[in-house]
């Protein structure tokens, strides 16, 4: 029987054949060929008829033109011995398995030590995030405090003891910890606390709280998958967490909410990651809004989720004008299964199989009377064989059926492969698409005797597309104030690793330190410590600065450089800013953004008084009865466009900014235009000058809507000489 160990990925059905990687000298490319992909290929037929093993081409796996010249392939050892002796041949060596960075998500930012804004930052030395969570696990890995400095002598906050917590838990990492139950307890008085401390018990604020800025930590995998170190966004910012969520059945209260979101301003926090949201309710009723309100004017960045009700409109929460709002979307690693066909065919699949089941050469049935795979009678006649599924019903019933009748494992097609975590199927299932279903289904029906083997537990990184916008993430407009353009910006919450609690009731992955779980609370976090690294970088810079330049260096575009794609629409159409902000975070480019939008109190307050608040309304929110409504305006300077048309049938609408350049020495600044589809869109001045640092120039952005009942969008750009910086505005008309 062949080992799983010889059956790695990539490798062929033959004991003899392995797969290298080939590196080619480009430059001895005979001008026959029209590219290098034809010469890789006719280099790979002549060591065929070269080798003694092998009467058939060795297949190309990839073909490299960019990081370096030359070509993967599997190949028998005389194959390789004559390709050697090549023109252009350079080195082969086999490939290997890699040792991968998790949660892959700072990778797939391309946050590095090199250059960027991590050492820019220093990783966020001594930015103190306040997470506004369900508490810590203390005894976490990412929460040690390992080449941690001294805590900052301006940190006024506390660890407090409690149930199974005491105050030495704290180090120089987790350096505060509370909680904040009293709401629940007045609601319930006779409320029995579970966990009665800042210790968690569900796993979420673990989770997020090491995403944001957890410590290095050697040796994570989920049960097999995404194997490699952990570490937060801002590994060397410190941590203090604020519990106030509490288990479903004892409540989570907005006067606790407020209650931690007030220690955190007071205790001197730089940055509030708070991944939660109240949904339905005015400004001047949402804790968040009001208790975010005072961090700004501190200088405190909030950071928030959007809620995961999408992919409707107008369902997001903490759509707050003066705070950030994260969506969610992908990144480029996927989980899977490597199906091995007998021809030495490689596919690979959807899987989150993580059992013990072997799968090698097994027999491989593809038969239209059990391809529909509806009846448990018809599959255990073939119960020792893998079976072939088409896309005819319920992927979770096809399942089910074959766990019924002990079919050894399934291939299952699919247009969609089903929203699985890590564990969640206890069954050896593949998900392939209906791209590579012909591959499978004609290998089994065209041999006499196919086999098959699956390799579980396998994780590929590059996968593209990527990102794109995740289905769940809640979209604008923002219910609470429509007139800003909300979300933000859109970071990684699908399938996130970080810490969890070991004894946890609600995870899948029973008694684990990390598991991967999805959703906006994931994504917000993620953007929680590319702010905690603007902070460290930018010290003097407002909120609404940071917040600024986090949106206008968003990536619109994927990993194919093509417009991100919504996993919300049916067909899979081109993300629009209500669903993705200004796009994915860049941390690199946010460092040095060029151009700013700043915003002070003063600006929000103009914002409130245009909204015909009542002076209690005004209160609550400003905590001030000496604002200044001399000057009311809904034209608030951000970095972004939204036009609401409503029912009109032409609609013009202008809007004033100001920048500020952030750069050094004189600059100039010129506009593109991108109008949104059915508008007219002009921009006056087109272009800007700036000759020192921190200084402001004005322009005015029009809008003509000529169109009712069309969602559209565009942009603005203001680009520098050699587009070093690019500052970019998205427009949307609804």
């Amino acid at each position: 029987m062949i080992s799983s160990q010889q059956l790695l990925l990539l490798r062929g059905s033959a004991e003899d054949k392995l797969a290298y990687i080939i590196h080619m000298d480009k430059s001895v490319m005979p001008n026959t060929f029209a590219n290098h992909e034809n010469w890789y290929s006719s280099i790979l037929e002549s060591a065929s008829v070269s080798s003694t093993s092998s009467n058939t081409a060795p297949n190309l796996l990839y073909t490299y033109d960019n990081a370096f010249h030359g070509f993967s392939v599997v190949l028998s050892k005389d194959e390789l011995e004559s390709l050697r002796n090549t023109p252009g041949f350079v080195s082969a060596y086999a490939d290997k398995m890699a040792k991968l960075d998790t949660t892959h998500t700072f990778e797939f930012l391309s946050l590095n030590p090199a250059n960027g804004i991590w050492p820019a930052a220093n990783y966020g030395e001594d930015v103190i995030i306040g997470m506004i969570d369900t508490g810590v696990w203390p005894e976490s890995d990412s929460f040690k405090d390992d080449g941690m400095t001294e805590i900052p002598a301006r940190w006024k906050g506390i660890c407090e003891s409690g149930e199974q917590f005491d105050p030495s838990m704290c180090n120089k990492k987790l350096i505060g910890a509370r909680k904040f139950n009293k709401g629940v307890i007045g609601a319930n008085p006779g409320a029995n606390i579970t966990m009665n401390s800042p210790r968690d018990v569900e796993g979420h604020g673990s989770h997020t709280s090491s995403t944001a800025a957890g410590n290095y930590v050697k040796d994570v995998s989920v049960l097999g998958y995404a194997k490699g170190t952990a570490r937060g966004v801002a590994p060397a910012a410190r941590l203090a967490m604020y519990k106030v969520l509490w288990e479903n059945g004892e409540g989570r209260y907005a006067s606790d909410v407020l209650a931690g979101m007030d220690q955190a301003i007071a205790d001197d926090v730089d940055v509030i990651s708070i991944s939660m949201g109240f949904d339905s309710v005015p400004l001047y009723e949402d804790p968040i809004a009001i208790a975010s309100f005072a961090a700004m004017e501190k200088g405190v960045v909030v950071s928030s989720s959007a809620g995961n009700a999408g992919p409707s409109l107008s369902t997001l929460h903490n759509g707050i004008p003066w705070q950030l709002t994260v969506a969610a979307g992908s990144i480029d690693r996927q989980f899977g299964g490597t199906v091995l066909l007998g021809d030495e065919k490689i596919i690979f699949g959807s899987a989150v199989y993580t059992g013990t089941a072997e799968v090698v050469n097994v027999p491989l049935i593809y038969d239209k009377e059990i391809s529909a795979c509806n009846s448990s009678a018809l599959l255990s006649k073939v119960q020792n064989s893998v079976v072939i599924c088409d896309d005819t019903g319920n992927l979770y019933n096809q399942v089910q059926l074959l766990i019924e009748a002990k079919v050894v494992a399934g291939i299952f097609i699919t247009s969609s492969s089903p929203q699985l975590d890590i564990g969640e199927l206890d069954y050896p299932a593949v998900f392939v698409t209906q791209t590579e279903a012909p591959i499978v289904i004609n290998y089994a029906k065209d041999n006499l005797t196919p086999k098959v083997t699956i390799l579980f537990q396998q994780t590929i990184l590059g996968k593209k597309t990527a990102p794109t916008v995740a289905s769940y993430t809640s979209r604008g407009p923002s219910p609470s104030y429509p007139g800003v353009l909300k979300p933000d910006l859109m970071a990684p919450g699908t399938n996130v690793l970080a810490a969890w609690i070991p004894d946890s009731k609600n995870s899948t992955n029973l008694n684990k330190n990390y598991i991967m779980i999805s959703g906006t609370s994931m994504a917000c976090p993620h953007a929680s410590g590319v702010a905690a690294l603007m902070k460290a970088a930018h010290p003097d810079w407002s909120a609404a600065a940071i917040r600024s330049a986090m949106m206008t260096t968003a990536n619109p575009l994927d990993n194919t450089n093509n417009p991100i794609n919504d996993e919300g629409s049916i067909n899979l159409d081109h993300a629009s800013p209500l669903a993705m902000g200004s796009g994915q975070v860049d941390p690199n480019k946010a460092v040095d953004p060029g151009l700013v939008y700043d915003l002070g109190t003063q600006d929000y307050v103009n914002l409130l008084c245009s909204m015909n608040y009542t002076r209690e309304q005004m209160l609550t929110i400003t905590r001030s009865t000496t604002y200044d409504c001399s000057k009311p305006s809904s034209d608030l300077n951000y970095p972004s466009f939204i036009v609401l048309s409503g029912n009109s049938t032409s609609t013009v609408q202008e809007f004033r900014r100001v920048v500020t350049y952030v750069g050094d020495g004189p600059s100039t600044y010129k506009a593109k235009l991108t109008a949104p589809r059915g508008s007219k869109v002009t921009v006056v001045p087109d272009t800007l000058l700036f000759n020192t640092k921190y200084e402001q120039q004005s322009y005015v952005l029009t809008v003509h809507k000529r169109k009712n009942g069309i969602m559209s969008y565009g942009s603005l750009v203001w680009f520098d000489e050699g587009e070093k910086h690019t500052v970019r505005s998205p427009i949307v008309t609804v």
